[in-house]
């Protein structure tokens, strides 16, 4: 009998017999897992390709095999390059490259393997030219004439100038304006001592890279003396080319670097002193005395202050006049003023010079002992240190006898 009604339809078989909407949905994630599986497999395959490519790529590299972009000749207009301490031959050409000065860093490395004096590249700027070989980057490079000269600050050298008779003894304005020279495609370009100093004084001291722990007391000194001790004994590099305010910048930013590793500001904590302060003393000790006595003449300056007592200082006075003489007048040490430490109590408003490392060694570390006097009483520059004033007397005038001065 037909049971074209559903009348007599068994259930079990129904509910075992998958509905047609079922069977589509079941297609549809088949269908879906294959793709996932098409795409899944298509990824590895790229990865895998990718990988070898560029295993393949990094073999024939380390091998030598494959060519590489280079210029010919010996290039077209001049380039200023960095080279930075600890910087090796890999890194020197990337920034060859990115200069313009090559057409690949390979072009570079392959050419030094004939020339070892690569390895000996020195941190500074170099004057090279866009687009040139690898072979002539190389030559240029190893070139002392190429390197841009640099700067040496000498223990307790001024930021001015000095006249002494018919002679100028050049202060730090002076000697970073001769090292701002440098001519570039034919013309020689410089800034002047003028313009450095113009800077130094009237840009604001945040804006020249003037340490935190030191800005206080930059923006009460005087414009003139404001920088004085910034610029700390040591080797610098100027880059040409700059304004003077971001050559200033540079010079001050990499002696705050060398200050901090002196121990300024981070040794000055059990001084009694602040950082600035310890400058300050450091800067006395390089005026007054040679290195080997500098702690001694340390705990001369830590003795009087903390008694006190005026520091009595010639140098001080000379600071301010400009004059290179070791002695006074009674003129000089009768005319009032900041830096007359003779009438005068407590440290100078600024540093009075350059100090050295060695300065400032002293500074953070004096001597030790109750000693308050001192005079030059050998012609190599030695002083006789004494606790008394009778003591201290009877050494200035065998001093003298003596012809010191």
């Amino acid at each position: 009998m037909s049971d074209d009604l559903g009348l007599f339809t068994d259930p079990e078989v129904e509910e075992r017999r998958p509905l047609k909407r079922d069977r589509e949905r079941e297609n549809a994630r088949a269908k879906a897992k294959k793709r996932k599986k098409t795409v899944l497999w298509l990824v590895v395959a790229m990865v895998l390709a990718v990988g070898m490519g560029g295993a393949y790529y990094g073999y024939r590299e380390l091998r030598g095999i494959g060519s590489y972009d280079d210029f010919t000749g010996s290039g077209e207009t001049d380039a200023i390059v960095e080279v930075q301490d600890g910087d090796v031959v890999s890194k020197i050409a990337s920034t060859l490259y990115e200069n313009g000065v090559i057409a690949s860093a390979r072009a570079f490395t392959e050419a030094s393997k004939t020339d070892a004096r690569v390895t000996s590249i020195q941190p500074g700027f170099y004057l090279m030219k866009t687009k040139m070989s690898g072979d002539q980057a190389v030559a240029r490079m190893v070139d002392p004439k190429t390197r841009v000269p640099a700067v040496q600050i000498v223990g307790g050298i001024k930021l001015a100038d000095i006249k002494v008779g018919d002679k100028v003894v050049k202060g730090i304005y002076s000697q970073l304006a001769d090292a701002s020279c440098t001519e570039k495609d034919g013309v020689k370009k410089c800034l002047t001592g003028d313009e450095i100093k113009a800077a130094a004084e009237q840009t604001d001291p945040v804006a020249l890279g003037v340490p935190e722990w030191a800005l206080p007391d930059v923006k009460r000194a005087e414009p003139l003396y404001r920088l004085e001790g910034l610029i700390m004994r040591g080797v610098y590099q100027v880059k040409p080319g700059v304004t003077a305010v971001e050559l200033i910048r540079s010079i001050i930013v990499s002696s705050a670097a060398k200050l901090q590793g002196a121990g300024i500001p981070s040794g000055t904590m059990n001084t009694g002193f602040r950082p600035y302060e310890v400058l300050v003393i450091a800067s006395l000790i390089e005026k007054e005395a040679i290195e080997k006595d500098f702690s001694k003449v340390s705990q001369v300056i830590y003795n009087r202050m903390k008694k006190p007592m005026a520091l009595q200082f010639d140098s001080t006075i000379n600071y301010k006049n400009n004059q290179p003489h070791i002695r006074t007048s009674d003129a000089d040490r009768n005319t009032p003023g900041p830096y007359n430490t003779y009438i005068s109590q407590g440290l100078t408003p600024t540093p009075i010079g350059s100090p050295s490392q060695q300065a400032i060694a002293a500074a953070l570390n004096p001597e030790g002992g109750d000693i308050l006097y001192f005079v030059k009483c050998q012609q190599d520059g030695t002083s006789c240190f004494a606790t008394t004033f009778a003591e201290h007397n009877a050494n200035d005038q065998k001093a003298q006898r003596d012809g010191v001065y």
